[in-house]
């Protein structure tokens, strides 16, 4: 499955999803982007700022794989959304959400399609 589809196919899961892109190691959007039918809350200069730092982080937590085991996915929950990520091989999957929706469900729905990659 390419990451075009595999974005295309999340944004499905749930109405309440915003966001569903792949970020390089790099902090570069790849693949994907909003749901054509949401508005989106910043600009795109702040949201490049966002997926570098989403990058580095990701790059820093797999630091403690040989101790703790891989990071499966990470989650903020801010007041306006909820923004996961989920490592997939040298990039990473970020999907943004309402904060009112039932994320575990999401989440892990997103993680079986993620680890088909």
């Amino acid at each position: 499955m390419d990451y075009e589809n595999m974005c295309t196919l999340i944004q499905k899961i749930d109405s309440k999803i915003r966001f569903t892109g792949v970020i390089n190691s790099k902090g570069r959007l790849t693949a994907g982007g909003m749901v054509p039918s949401k508005t989106r809350l910043g600009d795109r200069k702040r949201d490049e700022m966002l997926y570098m730092e989403l990058a580095l982080r990701v790059k820093m937590r797999s630091e403690f794989d040989d101790d703790l085991g891989k990071v499966k996915f990470s989650m903020s929950f801010r007041e306006k959304l909820i923004v996961m990520s989920f490592p997939i091989k040298n990039d990473v999957l970020m999907v943004s959400m309402e904060s009112k929706t039932q994320f575990e469900k999401i989440a892990f729905n997103i993680l079986k399609l993620a680890e088909k990659i």
